[in-house]
């Protein structure tokens, strides 16, 4: 005996776990992670309309469509404390065009990460290439991605 009629419930049910797994890839693509080293380096990449105004305000921020913000934060593999270190970066698009990247370093309480802004056009990709020195070590780390204006 059934309590439900299959006929009905199917295409929610459909529904429900395209909506799941497209939850699970967004959570697991929104950050991304590399080891380098005895660091664990942790990045992601987002348009700066995903902040708040006063988020972008508190930080200095120019919320835009066309603005990217990169955030970075360097965690020891060990013991996963927050690492203080000079980061420098570029970031180049498929035709060759070169953006130097800035990064502000961001302290609140025990957390240190760093944010720089990268402004693009729609569609645009980048290879984003950041090198990461503490005094004693230094490591680069690349990643590309594609910004979509929204």
């Amino acid at each position: 005996m059934a309590f439900f009629n299959l006929k009905v419930v199917y295409p929610y049910l459909l529904s429900i776990t395209l909506l799941v797994v497209l939850m699970f890839f967004s959570q697991a693509h929104a950050e991304q992670k590399q080891v380098l080293g005895n660091w664990d380096v942790h990045y992601i990449a987002l348009n700066t309309t995903f902040l708040s105004p006063e988020v972008a305000k508190q930080y200095g921020i120019v919320r835009s469509r066309f603005n990217a913000l990169i955030n970075i934060s360097v965690l020891d593999r060990k013991d996963k404390s927050a690492q203080s270190v000079i980061l420098t970066g570029e970031a180049k698009n498929l035709i060759g065009v070169i953006k130097k990247l800035t990064f502000k370093q961001v302290k609140e309480g025990k957390a240190i990460y760093y944010l720089a802004v990268l402004p693009f056009s729609d569609l645009e990709q980048y290879r984003i290439s950041i090198n990461i020195n503490d005094g004693l070590e230094q490591k680069t780390f690349k990643f590309q991605h594609k910004f979509y204006a929204d």
